[in-house]
C-alpha cells in the first residue's frame, strides 16, 4: 500500500464479529525505508500545528484531532486522538483541537526552560478561520454559546500572548495527516512535512 489506508474507505464497527487484538498491529504501522530527520544545528523556534475531521467517526460522528509539534524543522511530539464530546459544528471540533495544540505548546515552552531557553510565545497553525476567530475575540456569540468553558483556556492564552493562532492553508497543516486518510498526493507531501525521509546507508 502506498498510504495507511484508502481515502474512500469509510469503516463501520462490525457487531457480530469477534474482537481483534490491536497490539498484533502496532508493529506494522509504519514503513522500514523511512525515518525521521534531526538535523544538526537546527533552530530552536517552536512551532505547533493542530487539525480536526469533523463527525469523521461514521459510528459515533465524533470527530478526530490531530496535534504535531516541531522545534526547528524537528517533529519532537504528536498525537491523533478522537475527541470525548461530539462537536456540533466543524468551528467547535477544531477549536477543542487547538484547546489540545495550545497544552502542548506550553508544556513545551516550560520544557525548554529547564534548559535556559526562554520563547516569547509559540505559534500554533490552523486552518479553520472560525477557530482562529473564537480564539481571539472574547465576545461570546451566540453561534459558540454551545462550546465547553473549558476550551477557552486557548483564548486565555492567546489573549496573555503565551501562544498565537495563524492561519495555515488546509493543504499545509501538517496535522491532516493524523486526522483522516489521505489521497497519496496528500500524505506523501505531508509525510515529507513531518521529516520523514529515506535511510540513506
Amino acid at each position: 500500500m502506498k498510504t495507511p489506508m484508502s481515502s474512500d474507505t469509510k469503516l463501520t464497527k462490525d457487531e457480530e464479529c469477534e474482537s481483534v487484538d490491536s497490539t498484533k498491529y502496532r508493529g506494522m504501522i509504519g514503513t522500514t525505508h523511512l525515518g525521521l530527520w534531526y538535523p544538526k544545528g537546527t533552530g530552536l523556534e517552536t512551532v505547533v500545528y493542530a487539525d480536526s475531521d469533523h463527525a469523521g467517526d461514521y459510528v459515533d460522528r465524533k470527530s478526530t484531532s490531530g496535534i504535531c509539534t516541531f522545534v526547528g524543522c524537528c517533529l519532537t511530539s504528536w498525537f491523533s486522538k478522537k475527541q470525548t464530546a461530539l462537536a456540533i459544528s466543524t468551528t467547535e471540533a477544531e477549536y477543542v483541537s487547538a484547546r489540545k495544540a495550545c497544552q502542548q505548546a506550553l508544556w513545551m515552552k516550560q520544557a525548554l526552560i529547564d534548559y535556559d531557553i526562554r520563547l516569547d510565545d509559540v505559534p500554533m497553525m490552523c486552518d479553520n478561520k472560525g477557530a482562529i476567530d473564537l480564539s481571539k475575540n472574547p465576545v461570546q456569540h451566540s453561534r459558540t454559546k454551545h462550546i465547553k468553558i473549558r476550551y477557552h483556556f486557548l483564548r486565555d492564552n492567546v489573549q496573555n500572548g503565551h501562544i498565537s493562532i495563524e492561519k495555515v492553508p488546509s493543504i499545509d497543516n501538517i496535522a491532516d495527516i493524523l486526522t483522516k486518510p489521505l489521497k497519496r498526493e496528500s500524505f506523501n507531501y505531508l509525510r515529507l512535512g513531518l521529516g520523514m525521509m529515506e535511510h540513506i546507508p
